[in-house]
């Protein structure tokens, strides 16, 4: 109740104008949703209100996703809006995408009237309880007095310590209440301190460690990101010339044409870049979970080194991977620490061994038939032709990880991905939500790159580009199967392809039904010829690129095996 009080009194309007009023407070801009009636009031509000632009998606999912997009590229908190029952529900989806990857996001929901709560009304579902755990704090505004205090938080919780999304369910009634409350001038959270600085001593032993270690190497996950450290981090393995691996989610935080990074870590991580932690004497882990994903068989991962772990959060600290020094903070703050601390570079002889291992993979075989067309190479000339300087929202498959390997990522905020939900469907909203965001003459390049299953699942959003004219390069790499799904089960199933085999529409004559142009590639040279195309276009293109039916993901590590026993497809038959 306390920003009540502190709410100034204005003259009387509705419970919906106040909402809006509230996120004009928050430098609101932009919102993401689909209407319905829990929702109309507040639909109703935003006709009046120029300083809001509504992007009208054509499923809440999408909506959600898209402002997932807008809140990666920009670090503010995107903003979806959709109404109460099977609309919040399909939310759900987009707002676990956005918890398991720490994205910034506030989703309002509308609900029944609160008299109707509880009783099976039309459209009811209890969102407030089925979001408690994806979301970091949720909120039911049962009382109008109570919404400029929520709306104040929920932005706040959004973006603060470790960011993530958080839901406000506004019931109807609630929204046509008369009310003469303004927005909450101040916040007060009890017990929310997101911890962010590191202790000197910490930073003093963190310096000596790197000195004294001869195979060092730098973890840097999504956090690095999200704290605005590339600059600081640049900085440090500049001068103590300490090789780069970085988590999926980390990508970009560091040029990836630099010759100290190494490449992605895990599962599908690269040779270099396993090889080297494995191999490493002294390990920094940036803002990273230390997932399954990344770290392998837990026992065996860099079993010979003095492991240091730094995260925002602090629950993340010995949570998957039992650490010598976990301190929780923020990573921007470390690490300009360490630079202060002036320490002394390396000898370059560890630097130049893990530089050597780089080459030897990622592995795929060059097309050797005519006609063919691998999906590494379609990467490599979207890289080529874009300079590395594109925004490439990726779904959740094979295209994933080769985009992860194969396009060299110049700057932070640029890899679109979902890596902790690992979402189809991801990647062409998400490329919707970063298009809005940074549209106008100075926008980089906005690309998807997609597969043939994922695009299935959200491409009734192709009209929502065409809407907007959004300059979004969809790229579909089609090779006819559940690509990653395939791939298992011709490695550990005995070739036994179950349920894995796709068949897609005329995707050309798909992109043309909406008026988009179609562009279709199965040679290397008609690969480069499309998308030379494609990027001097305006608008949305559609570009399909008929790729290896069972071109596989490498390197690999199996299930169970630490990450030194990597599969490189040398040995695949």
């Amino acid at each position: 109740m306390r920003n009540i009080q502190e709410s100034k009194l204005t003259s009387a309007r509705s419970g919906a104008e106040l909402l809006i009023d509230c996120l004009l407070a928050e430098q609101v801009d932009t919102i993401f949703g689909y209407p319905g009636g829990a929702v109309i009031p507040i639909y109703d509000a935003l006709y009046d209100c120029r300083e809001i632009r509504h992007i009208l998606t054509r499923h809440e999912q999408a909506a959600v996703h898209a402002a997932d997009g807008y809140a990666r590229v920009t670090g503010k908190a995107g903003v979806a809006l959709v109404t109460s029952g099977p609309d919040a529900t399909n939310a759900v989806t987009g707002i676990a995408n956005a918890y398991m990857d720490s994205v910034p996001m506030v989703v309002l929901t509308g609900q029944v009237s609160t008299d109707l709560i509880g009783r099976d009304s039309f459209q009811e579902v209890n969102i407030f309880g089925m979001t408690m755990d994806v979301t970091k704090h949720n909120y039911s505004v049962m009382d109008i007095r109570e919404l400029p205090r929520i709306i104040k938080e929920a932005f706040h919780l959004a973006v603060t310590g470790r960011p993530g999304p958080v839901l406000i369910d506004l019931p109807k009634n609630i929204m046509t209440a008369q009310t003469n409350l303004s927005p909450a001038a101040e916040i007060h959270i009890r017990g929310y301190v997101p911890s962010t600085q590191i202790d000197e001593e910490a930073v003093r032993l963190i310096a000596s460690k790197i000195e004294s270690s001869e195979r060092p190497v730098l973890v840097v996950g999504g956090g690095a990101v999200a704290s605005g450290a590339a600059e600081p981090l640049f900085q440090l393995v500049e001068t103590a010339q300490i090789p780069v691996a970085t988590t999926l989610m980390g990508i970009g935080a560091f040029p990836a044409r630099h010759p100290l990074y190494l490449g992605m870590l895990g599962m599908h991580g690269t040779y270099a870049a396993n090889r080297a932690v494995h191999h490493a004497d002294l390990l920094i882990c940036l803002g990273t979970r230390l997932n399954d994903r990344l770290s392998g068989k837990a026992k065996s991962f860099a079993p010979h080194a003095w492991k240091i772990h730094v995260d925002i959060d602090d629950a993340e600290l010995d949570k998957n991977i039992l650490v010598d020094l976990g301190l929780c903070g923020d990573i921007g703050d470390l690490l300009r620490k360490l630079n202060a601390c002036a320490i002394p570079p390396k000898s370059t002889r560890w630097a130049e061994e893990t530089a050597g291992w780089q080459r030897k993979v990622p592995h795929y075989n060059e097309s050797v038939a005519p006609g063919s067309l691998n999906p590494q190479e379609v990467i490599r000339l979207i890289d080529k032709h874009t300079q590395g300087h594109a925004v490439v929202a990726t779904d959740v498959g094979q295209h994933q990880i080769w985009t992860a390997h194969h396009y060299q990522f110049s700057r932070p905020r640029s890899f679109l991905t979902s890596g902790g939900l690992g979402t189809m469907g991801f990647g062409f909203p998400a490329a919707i939500g970063a298009a809005i965001a940074l549209e106008g003459p100075s926008a980089p390049p906005i690309v998807c790159i997609t597969g043939d299953g994922s695009f299935q699942m959200n491409l009734q959003e192709m009209m929502t580009a065409v809407d907007y004219g959004l300059p979004i390069k969809i790229a579909i790499l089609n090779n006819g199967y559940l690509g990653m799904v395939r791939q298992w089960q011709q490695l550990f199933y005995e070739r036994r392809y179950s349920s894995v085999h796709l068949t897609s529409p005329d995707f050309v004559a798909f992109a043309g039904a909406y008026g988009v142009p179609g562009l279709r590639a199965q040679t290397p040279e008609e690969a480069d010829a499309v998308i030379r195309q494609a990027l001097t276009h305006p608008g949305p293109v559609l570009m399909e690129f008929n790729v290896r039916e069972e071109q596989n993901v490498y390197p690999m590590v199996p299930p169970g095996a630490s990450n030194d026993q990597m599969l490189t497809g040398e040995d695949e038959k």
